[in-house]
């Protein structure tokens, strides 16, 4: 179900679930990235093949994806929780997402963390993590926020899509301190009305 959002400047965007049939907008948006931004994704978002590879994962319920369109139906934020299918990770599900330059300090963020909340509510996911490389900053303060805490740092752990060595962090939160953290931020609004 498509939602509208107001950021903080005003704008407007639309949020709802991504869709196969989204595969070019969101090239498009993947495209449009600095390369420092697409430089700490965990995979390579200028090949076609690639992404379709991750979309397809929606079809087998592993992945559920949403993403922020503006008034010209372009994606300028996009969002996934990745199910564990580990049994010994059973209830965990991790939560990554992106926001264009241009929509960054807007708020937007915030809202793209807290539907993702919903989606791992939703499919009874008890765990959230998050995995990012020392760099992503933004990323982090944003998880901060949300209560996520860090668990571990793992030194030159991960090589970024220039095949430097970065160091990995790795953050996690319940979903009932995710919904305390929520509940504070939101207080001013009917946040849990939007589902």
């Amino acid at each position: 179900m498509a939602r509208t959002e107001t950021l903080k400047d005003g704008t407007k965007v639309v949020i709802r679930d991504l869709k196969m049939e989204d595969f070019d907008k969101l090239m498009k948006f993947y495209q449009d990235l600095p390369p420092e931004d697409r430089k700490y994704l965990r995979f390579d978002v200028t090949k076609r093949d690639v992404v379709k590879e991750r979309l397809g994962r929606m079809e087998k319920g592993l992945d559920f994806r949403i993403a922020a369109f503006d008034d010209k139906d372009a994606i300028v934020a996009s969002g996934v929780v990745e199910l564990s299918t580990e049994d010994w990770r059973r209830g965990q599900g991790e939560l990554r997402f992106m926001v264009a330059h241009p929509y960054q300090h807007k708020g937007l963020g915030m809202i793209m963390m807290r539907e993702l909340y919903f989606l791992a509510l939703q499919n009874k996911v008890q765990t959230v993590v998050v995995e990012m490389m020392r760099p992503q900053t933004a990323a982090r303060n944003i998880c901060h926020k949300m209560g996520f805490r860090e668990e571990m740092l793992v030194p030159e752990y991960l090589r970024d899509q220039e095949g430097v060595l970065q160091d990995m962090i790795f953050m996690k939160s319940d979903l009932k301190k995710l919904m305390q953290e929520m509940e504070y931020f939101h207080r001013d609004t009917d946040w849990q009305s939007h589902r």
